[in-house]
């Protein structure tokens, strides 16, 4: 059980003084050591409460998102989102991306890099401490903890407490709530790539495919150990981003800093040492930001790799702050910049000069050179691909010459080629397409399946959002030498839309 003490400050404001070590204090850390268990306090306050909000927005994103429906005709899935492997096809809503349009992936890729970079620019690794999947779902396993066995001091209890039925039932039913949570965490995620509806009814009834129980097993285990007993270890040494985000600030970056130059030195027993007259900065050295912290660190130790940035420690602060008739802002969000100006202002003028001149957030924080770069390039990227969208082609045509043999001359002396030919129909309906050569005065072709149809127009049906293969044959009168280019063109004579293929033909060279 933690120790608590109590100091009563001017204002008749009560601290309770908690006995907290910061159990990955870096004057601790070692390479090799035993994880040791974190039990983060509860607390309140606007930081808390956005961290609260944003966890149920994805969560629920992410439960609810393959369930809704999306209406595309009779002949398409009606999944919102999905990702369908069997007739390699993604569907976002309206959008439906073909394998030969994944660079619209990697364009996402590409700008979701770029908001990362511009996010830790602008508030350091605030993508850590708030949408990070493996802290949104740390954060659900440890309300969950709160709920059955109690806040930290409980928790704490419980964990020295000897065996016993009142122990393995409490966390018995913690363990049993987290794994219905992993499971239906891997179960969500295989509903993205089937019908959620069907797929659901399939895996009750053990008819569906083994690699869905697989994935889902593996996500379970994932989960369980991750957000249940992994934690902090998962940002501090598995994850590379807390090696990188360093690349990512600058003097301007907003982050969770300990102001110490207004909170030392640090007085546990305030009103004593003011009595005596000694010289006492805010900070009463309650450890309530140690307490609350979920990575374990002291924020006064100054910036660590351990720290997410979720600002806990803030709100925990400033909830002292209220208490002790002290103004808000001894742990902040401050920049690097900022931070020197104040140090500097309470060495030449005094700890509260700087307190009243102590600077907060503004625009200034957002908008410079660096966020600019990023917003811009992450910008154009993303108009680039809307443009690129709503201009592309719905039909498409690809053309491959057979090369054995590369021609062949028939009885009659005219020399026949022959390709594969690829039409790609990407509308959810039955499509009849005209395919013409362009180019090779006097050819003549038909597909296998049709050879009394030999024209330079093709009239080809293809099924509704499907790819139809063809065998085409190209035949040049008697004469025909060498090496010449044309075109194959596909048109829809609905739309006038058309698209077009290189190809070559070869005959004889003498």
């Amino acid at each position: 059980m933690a120790k608590m003490n109590q100091d009563t400050y001017a204002g008749g404001g009560v601290v309770d003084q908690v006995e907290a070590d910061p159990v990955n204090s870096r004057n601790e850390r070692s390479l090799y050591a035993a994880r040791l268990k974190i039990f983060p306090q509860k607390v309140s306050g606007a930081f808390r409460r956005l961290k609260w909000l944003i966890m149920f927005v994805t969560l629920g994103i992410y439960w609810v998102t393959p369930w809704i429906r999306w209406e595309r005709g009779p002949n398409a899935p009606d999944q919102a989102v999905l990702v369908d492997l069997a007739s390699r096809r993604f569907y976002f809503f309206s959008i439906e991306i073909w394998p030969q349009e994944f660079y619209y992936v990697a364009g996402l890729l590409i700008m979701a890099g770029l908001g990362l970079f511009l996010i830790t620019s602008v508030v350091g690794r605030a993508w850590c401490g708030y949408t990070c999947p493996q802290t949104v779902w740390t954060d659900l396993y440890m309300a969950v903890e709160r709920r059955i066995i109690g806040d930290r001091n409980a928790q704490m209890r419980l964990d020295k407490a000897p065996w016993g039925f009142a122990k393995i039932r409490k966390i018995a039913t913690v363990h049993a709530i987290w794994l219905l949570i992993a499971i239906a965490t891997g179960g969500a995620w295989v509903f993205y790539f089937a019908d959620a509806p069907g797929l659901a009814v399939d895996l009750v009834t053990l008819k569906a495919p083994p690699a869905a129980y697989v994935t889902i097993a593996v996500l379970t285990f994932t989960t369980y150990v991750f957000a249940g007993f992994m934690r902090e270890q998962v940002c501090t040494y598995m994850c590379p981003w807390p090696r990188i985000q360093g690349a990512m600030l600058d003097e301007d970056s907003l982050i969770v800093t300990y102001n110490d130059w207004r909170g030392e030195p640090r007085a546990r027993h305030r009103k004593k040492s003011e009595q005596q007259g000694l010289d006492t900065g805010d900070c009463v050295d309650c450890n309530a930001c140690v307490a609350v912290c979920p990575m374990g660190i002291d924020i006064r130790d100054g910036q660590q790799l351990e720290c997410i940035t979720c600002a806990l420690c803030i709100d925990a602060c400033n909830n002292i702050m209220d208490k002790v008739n002290k103004p808000r802002g001894l742990i902040s969000y401050s920049t690097l910049q900022d931070y020197q100006v104040h140090a500097a202002a309470a060495a030449s003028k005094g700890r509260e000069v700087a307190k009243e001149e102590q600077r907060r957030f503004s625009v200034s924080h957002i908008v410079r050179p660096r966020t600019v770069i990023y917003f811009t390039l992450w910008s154009l990227i993303g108009v680039a691909m809307l443009v690129t969208l709503a201009m592309r082609d719905r039909l498409d045509i690809n053309v491959l010459h057979e090369r054995n043999p590369l021609f062949v001359t028939l009885s009659d002396g005219s020399v026949r080629n022959t390709y594969t030919v690829k039409l790609l129909n990407m509308l959810p309906e039955l499509k009849t397409f005209s395919v013409t050569l362009d180019g090779l005065p006097g050819a003549e072709m038909w597909y296998a399946g049709a050879e009394e149809e030999k024209s330079r127009n093709l009239i080809v049906e293809v099924q509704p959002d499907r790819v139809r293969d063809l065998r085409v044959f190209v035949v040049m009168p008697e004469g025909a030498r060498g090496s010449q280019d044309f075109d194959f063109v596909v048109t829809d004579p609905e739309t006038g839309q058309t698209s077009s293929a290189d190809a070559q033909f070869h005959g004889p060279t003498r």
